[in-house]
C-alpha cells in the first residue's frame, strides 16, 4: 500500500469515526489534541486501525505517536513489516 493510499484511508477513518473536520487533520497536527482523545477513543482507534490495516496495535506503540505524520509513518511501517 503506498503512502498516500495509506494516509488517505486514515483520515477517512478519523472524520468518519471521530467527527474531526477534515481540515483540521494536516500532518503536523497534534494527534490527539485535534481529535480530542481520551483513554476510551484510544481503544477505538485501535480498533479501527487493526480493522482497516490487519496487524495488531500495542497500547505502547502510541507513546511515540504525536502528531498526524508520526501515525501515518507507524501506520507505513507496521505494515512494510507485515
Amino acid at each position: 500500500m503506498e503512502t498516500a493510499e495509506i494516509v488517505s484511508k486514515i483520515n477517512h477513518f478519523l472524520v468518519e469515526e471521530f467527527e474531526v473536520d477534515a481540515e483540521k487533520i494536516v500532518p503536523e497536527a497534534n494527534l490527539r489534541e485535534t481529535l480530542q482523545l481520551d483513554s476510551l477513543d484510544y481503544i477505538d482507534l485501535v480498533v479501527v486501525i487493526e480493522s482497516n490495516f490487519g496487524f495488531k496495535v500495542k497500547a505502547e506503540d502510541f507513546t511515540d505517536i504525536a502528531t498526524f505524520q508520526s501515525f501515518y509513518d507507524y501506520v507505513e511501517n507496521k505494515l512494510a513489516i507485515k
